[in-house]
C-alpha cells in the first residue's frame, strides 16, 4: 500500500487540473471494478455491483490539492500568487512549487512581513531574471502545487496531498479486497473539494445513494501543545461525530462503530470542531442521505509535510471492506 500512497501523492492534481490523479487511480482499479467512468465535473466513478437485495452505497474520497495559483508577474520575473484552497500560510516560507508545466520555484516574503505573513507579501522565485523569461516558465493564471517527495519513515509516512491521496489509496485498496459484495457500491475518486465539495455534489446527485461514506483526514490531538482532541496517530480509524459540514447520522455513526468492534479492528471517535468532508455534500443531495465519515488521523493537515501511520491506514480499509456486506436495513 505504501508504494500506492507514493504514486498518489507525488502525482500533480490542484482542485479543478485533477486528470493526472485519476487517470493513475483509474490503471490501478479498472481490472477490479463492473463499471468505470468518468463525470462532467471529472470525478472518476468505480462500480461494483451488489446483490438484488442490496443498497447502494457511495464511498468518496477527493483527489484535488491545496495549491497555487499565478496571478501577476513583475518586471524581474518573480510571481505572486492567490491560494488554492486552504493554504496553510505559516508552512510556506522556504518551501518549493511546481507548475504544471515542470517550472519549479521557491517561496519567500517581503522584508518587512516577517511577523505578520498575508499571502499579497508572499512571491515565487522560479529563477527567472525577467518577466519575459518568467513567461517561458509559466503563464499567468497557471497552478501549481507544493513540491515535496514521499517519505516512509517505518509506520509513519510524511508527504505533501495526504489530504486526500490517503483516503483515495483506502478505497482502492478496499476495492481490489472486496469480491461479491451485498450492497452495490460506487468508489467516488471526486474532484474540487478543497474549494467547496463540488464534485461529491454532483456525483450524489447522479448517484442517489443509500449510504454515503466520506473517506478523509482529519486533525489529531497528540503534538506538543496540540489542540486537545481525542485521536492519536497509531490508534486506529477515526469514526466522525461531528465537524463543520455535517453532523453525523446517528444510526451511520452506531453502524461503523458496530461493524469496527464486530471485526475488531481498531478505532477511534473523531469530533471536529472545524473543517469539513464530501459527506457534508452528499447529506444535502436532494432529500437527504444518511452520511458519515471514515477519517485517516493525520499531522500537519495543510502543510506540504502530511504525516500517517500506515496501521490507521490499514485499520480504514479493513472498515470500508466490512461495509460492503453490512445489514443496511436500520439506515
Amino acid at each position: 500500500m505504501k508504494t500506492v500512497i507514493k504514486q498518489l501523492t507525488e502525482a500533480f492534481g490542484p482542485s479543478g487540473y485533477e486528470t493526472e490523479v485519476t487517470e493513475l487511480i483509474k490503471s490501478l482499479v479498472e481490472k477490479h471494478v463492473d463499471e468505470i467512468k468518468t463525470d462532467v465535473l471529472g470525478n472518476l466513478i468505480a462500480t461494483k455491483k451488489g446483490s438484488p437485495g442490496g443498497k447502494t452505497i457511495m464511498l468518496a474520497a477527493h483527489t484535488d490539492e491545496i495549491g497555487v495559483v499565478v496571478t501577476h508577474i513583475d518586471d524581474k520575473g518573480f510571481l505572486r500568487f492567490g491560494n488554492v484552497g486552504g493554504v496553510g500560510i505559516p508552512t510556506l516560507v522556504g518551501n518549493r512549487v511546481r507548475f504544471a508545466g515542470g517550472a519549479i520555484g521557491t517561496i519567500y516574503h517581503e522584508k518587512s512581513s516577517w511577523k505578520e505573513l498575508s499571502l499579497d507579501k508572499l512571491y515565487i522565485d522560479i529563477g527567472a531574471e525577467n518577466k519575459a523569461e518568467a513567461l517561458k516558465k509559466v503563464k499567468l493564471g497557471e497552478f501549481g502545487i507544493f513540491h515535496r517527495e514521499f517519505e516512509d519513515l517505518g509506520n509513519r509516512l510524511i508527504a505533501k496531498s495526504m489530504d486526500d491521496r490517503v483516503g483515495c489509496a483506502v478505497l482502492i485498496e478496499a476495492l481490489k479486497k472486496i469480491e461479491s459484495p451485498t450492497n452495490t457500491l460506487y468508489f467516488v475518486f471526486t474532484t474540487q473539494e478543497e474549494v467547496g465539495l463540488r464534485g461529491a455534489r454532483t456525483a450524489a446527485y447522479g448517484i442517489e445513494p443509500d449510504l454515503g461514506i466520506a473517506l478523509d483526514v482529519t486533525l489529531t490531538g497528540d503534538m506538543p501543545e496540540a489542540r486537545r482532541m481525542e485521536v492519536s496517530l497509531g490508534h486506529g480509524a477515526a469514526i466522525k461525530v461531528k465537524d463543520s459540514s455535517i453532523i453525523v447520522h446517528p444510526k451511520v455513526k452506531d453502524l461503523l462503530v458496530g461493524l469496527a468492534e464486530e471485526k475488531t479492528i481498531p478505532y477511534q471517535m473523531e469530533v471536529l470542531e472545524a473543517g469539513g468532508t464530501d459527506a457534508g455534500a452528499i447529506h444535502l443531495t436532494k432529500t437527504g442521505v444518511p452520511s458519515g465519515a471514515i477519517s485517516i488521523p493525520t499531522r500537519y493537515v495543510h502543510s506540504p509535510s502530511e504525516m500517517v501511520d500506515i496501521r490507521d491506514v490499514a485499520a480504514c480499509v479493513d472498515l470500508v471492506v466490512a461495509l460492503a456486506n453490512a445489514d443496511l436495513a436500520s439506515i
